[in-house]
């Protein structure tokens, strides 16, 4: 699996491409977010690793015009930065990263996110064929790929990810802490607040989601039995 790696921090960069290749990776390291973009465009990367605060382009930057490529839209990508303040955190969430994790931070955390998101990603079993459908939504669970009224719908990986998880728990009420461990797959330090941004992307690109996904005041969601007409 290759990682790239956006951080202009070199010593930080080296640090993160040191424990990235200690479990098993290959990691590719730039040091500007122009390298990022065009490096991802190129070559396709695996997970993509991005610094906000970045020469050329930001990590924001970087995150919107992959998002925006079809090639390059469900790119898995984690957000890195120095700002801990939420309202930072949702920026990066609403242009599409999948995590987010905020310096200084564990080396050992970025690796156990980056496994816990490239996990469900790489799991090839028996249930991973075949398709679930919601209405007029169907997922395809071989090819990855989800469409609606025969629209093929970009998702990124977790979105992807969390619209499966809905889909097979149809009618349970399923609390913000419990889509956090299962979906995002290890205890999640951004806070419940990442669901929500989800959530809304998906009834944004869906919009059957808006009436047929349900929000439980204070507690979760719950997507109904079938999709109301």
């Amino acid at each position: 699996m290759t990682i790239l790696v956006a951080e202009d921090d070199r010593d930080i960069a080296d640090l993160i491409a040191l424990y990235l290749k200690r479990a098993g990776w290959t990691a590719h390291v730039v040091h500007s977010g122009t390298e990022a973009l065009a490096w991802a465009r190129q070559h396709q990367p695996d997970v993509v690793v991005l610094d906000v605060m970045m020469p050329g382009m930001s990590g924001l930057e970087v995150c919107r015009a992959l998002r925006g490529e079809p090639t390059t839209a469900a790119l898995p990508i984690i957000m890195v930065t120095a700002r801990a303040e939420e309202a930072d955190r949702i920026t990066g969430l609403d242009l599409g990263a999948d995590d987010y994790i905020a310096k200084p931070f564990s080396p050992n955390e970025l690796v156990a996110r980056v496994r816990a998101l490239t996990r469900r990603l790489t799991r090839q079993a028996p249930a991973d064929t075949g398709t679930l459908r919601f209405g007029p939504i169907l997922v395809d669970l071989t090819r990855h790929t989800v469409t609606c009224e025969d629209r093929e719908v970009k998702l990124t990986a977790k979105e992807f990810l969390l619209l499966r998880y809905l889909i097979e728990h149809r009618g349970r009420v399923l609390s913000r802490d419990l889509l956090l461990g299962d979906v995002w797959g290890y205890r999640y330090t951004g806070g419940t607040r990442t669901v929500d941004v989800h959530v809304r992307r998906l009834r944004e690109k869906l919009p059957v989601l808006v009436d047929g996904l349900e929000t439980v005041k204070q507690f979760g969601y719950k997507l109904l039995e079938d999709a109301r007409a």
